[in-house]
């Protein structure tokens, strides 16, 4: 096979990726894609960096394997934690990953309050420090760590009234504050999207990293060369570490559903 036509690698800690692969089809459709989750170890956000590092490589591993030409890390916990030590070991290999929105949410006014919704892993990592000094003379910028949150989209609950629940409890402390913009920080996330809105209110704008993304690994295609030729609608492989009918059957809905 050509090396054009050959699949783009798209793995996550799970299924919360689908929603930067959704985003890659939309953009590129012709193209092949593998998605890999690793739904047996997630959620990645709640370890220790060094766990995430190994298993991120591991993942990048399985799908490298494969023979795709291009990798997208739609995990934001993994691209904390390993984009850089992926870029070093595959050097002439387009690596993408992923980091959350900030730069769209701080330009929707004055000096608005943002709120990043986001693993906490993501954000002690120095990979979000880096990107919230470039923005804290711009904007408030409150970070909220939201362990649990990627167990719903896991189970494949994404709406109703326990996890409207847990979002309110989430958004408590922000009951009394004006808040100007959400920046949905793990790829999980956008699946419970009308749930925090309901909760952040609607007037409310929510951001997340999936079309950016996409954008850039077409951008780096088109650059490398890689970019498939066939203009017929290509193919998406769903694979999982829990190798289950049960999570493959999730990750259509999720690609499928809106």
């Amino acid at each position: 096979m050509e090396r054009e036509q050959r699949p783009i690698g798209v793995f996550d800690s799970g299924v919360g990726g689908i929603s930067v692969l959704r985003e890659l089809v939309a953009l590129m459709p012709n193209e092949n894609y593998i998605f890999y989750g690793d739904s047996r170890n997630a959620p990645y956000g709640i370890k220790d960096v060094e766990t995430v590092r190994k298993l991120t490589c591991l993942d990048a591993e399985h799908l490298l394997k494969q023979g795709v030409k291009a990798l997208v890390v739609a995990c934001n916990t993994a691209t904390s934690a390993a984009v850089d030590e992926l870029r070093i070991r595959y050097k002439n290999f387009p690596v993408i990953g992923i980091e959350p929105a900030l730069k769209p949410a701080v330009a929707v006014g004055q000096h608005p309050r943002v709120v990043v919704m986001a693993t906490p892993m993501t954000l002690r990592e120095e990979k979000f420090h880096l990107l919230l000094s470039q923005y804290e003379e711009q904007a408030a910028v409150y970070p909220l760590p939201c362990p649990g949150l990627v167990e719903y989209v896991e189970r494949g609950e994404t709406q109703g009234a326990r996890l409207e629940a847990f979002l309110k409890s989430l958004f408590a402390s922000f009951s009394k504050v004006k808040v100007d913009a959400v920046v949905l920080g793990c790829t999980h996330y956008p699946f419970v999207r009308a749930a925090i809105q309901k909760v952040v209110g609607e007037q409310t704008p929510l951001f997340d990293g999936g079309a950016g993304t996409a954008r850039e690994t077409k951008r780096r295609l088109q650059a490398e060369g890689l970019c498939n030729p066939c203009g017929q609608k290509g193919t998406v492989i769903f694979q999982n570490s829990l190798e289950s009918k049960e999570i493959l059957q999730l990750c259509s809905r999720l690609l499928h559903n809106h």
